[in-house]
């Protein structure tokens, strides 16, 4: 095999980019919506923080999103499979504006108040827990199975690049100007996201007879995870990277006490995951090819947990050397992709159509209510310790719990993307 045959099966997988317009649109929509999207989570935590110097404060904004979340989240996904999955992303998104709006306007009013970011973070938790999921159960729709492991690795590329270049240039922005410039190009950069939404194709649902979503809606939702043991093993490990492992919270105290920093510094802290998620990316040409998706997904977040706990060791043995606690952070951001690519792929094609969106929901309530139970976790643990051993504890509890779960429901090693049984 030549070298070129060689790098062209290790190199990034797009072919949903060059093969589904529809795709493309959502995807570039996307990714530039999220510029502005990770601009605003680091200003609230800089702006929670500049209130009350307080990591545990800045833990409480991710607690004051998690009963929205889930919430909406379990609501939001029989909405999903119950009307055209478009127009519900589409009217999601017109929440997750207005709620820019509402921090653009708190902002440039220097109102200071912690409790109306708290309520604001609440809303943005509803509106994000319906559209998710919406837009997840999309793709099934516009490409073929074959390329779903690749767009999912796309869209946690589109995802990470935010990620990256949101906090950076947001902390630039966030010294140079405060945090209502930050407020102000998200509410800017969100129109990119209604453009890709508003071009999509109608999505009703495919099956006849749709229940009206609601409470029995929910229920048959869970009841059918509770009887697939694959699926519901995907949710269970991530909560044990997320909830235990989530070192976001400790970034503004780390970039100013440990870092000697300032707001750039914690735009490179919140940036360093997503580096480490893009250069995985980039090498991610085989990730479909790869069939024991259960092995992979283990892997990859005993690798996280470990990444995890070796910032808290890099931070206590050298503290104030940057780049060492940015390249672990790197490392959890890379292993993180891996296994978010699959716990996805796992979903889109051992979950029935017509119960799709209800799964994304408890998918978004488990991947985003995770951290912000996580974040309100390692920062009480930092508040009892400090942040370094936070996430050394963190790292361990994680490989504890990932080790506990695998020792429970060993048949998820043995789950075969050639024969994907929920």
């Amino acid at each position: 095999m030549s070298f070129l045959a060689r790098a062209g099966r290790v190199v990034t997988d797009v072919r949903p980019l060059r093969e589904s317009p529809a795709y493309r649109r959502l995807w570039f929509g996307q990714t530039i919506s999220q510029f502005g999207q990770q601009m605003t989570v680091i200003a609230i935590a800089f702006q929670v923080y500049d209130l009350t110097q307080s990591s545990f404060k800045v833990g409480l904004v991710g607690l004051c999103g998690l009963v929205p979340l889930v919430l909406g989240g379990l609501y939001g996904g029989a909405l999903v499979d119950a009307f055209d999955r478009r127009l519900v992303a589409l009217w999601s998104a017109v929440g997750l504006w207005i709620c820019s709006g509402v921090l653009v306007a708190q902002a440039y009013a220097e109102i200071d108040s912690v409790g109306l970011l708290y309520v604001l973070v609440g809303l943005q938790a509803v509106f994000f827990a319906v559209n998710n999921p919406a837009r997840s159960a999309m793709l099934p729709r516009l490409l073929p199975a074959e390329q779903l492991p690749a767009a999912n690795a796309l869209g946690m590329a589109s995802f990470n690049l935010g990620f990256t270049v949101g906090p950076l240039l947001g902390g630039v922005i966030i010294g140079w100007r405060g945090v209502d410039v930050a407020y102000t190009l998200d509410a800017l950069t969100f129109g990119a996201a209604f453009y890709s939404l508003i071009r999509l194709p109608p999505m009703p649902p495919a099956h006849t007879g749709r229940q009206a979503p609601g409470l029995r809606s929910v229920v048959e939702g869970l009841r059918f995870l509770a009887a697939a043991p694959n699926l519901r093993m995907t949710f269970i490990v991530d909560l044990c990277a997320m909830v235990f492992a989530q070192p976001r919270a400790l970034f503004p105290a780390l970039a100013i006490t440990v870092y000697a920093g300032s707001a750039s510094t914690l735009g490179l802290l919140q940036a360093a995951p997503a580096i480490g998620s893009l250069i995985a990316f980039s090498v991610s040409g085989s990730i479909g090819r790869v069939r024991r998706q259960g092995v992979a997904i283990v892997v990859a977040i005993a690798v996280y947990g470990a990444a995890v706990a070796a910032t808290g060791f890099s931070a206590i043995g050298l503290p104030g050397v940057l780049w060492l606690g940015v390249t672990c952070l790197a490392l959890s951001g890379a292993a993180d992709m891996v296994s978010a690519s699959y716990r996805s792929t796992i979903l889109q094609t051992a979950a029935p159509d017509e119960l799709r969106g209800r799964l994304q929901g408890v998918f978004i309530v488990v991947v985003a209510g995770g951290p912000r139970l996580g974040d309100f976790l390692i920062g009480s643990i930092a508040a009892a310790t400090n942040e370094e051993w936070a996430m050394i504890i963190g790292g361990a509890l994680c490989l504890a719990g990932l080790a506990t779960a695998v020792i429970l429901q060993r048949r998820f090693l043995a789950y075969d993307a050639r024969d994907p049984e929920p």
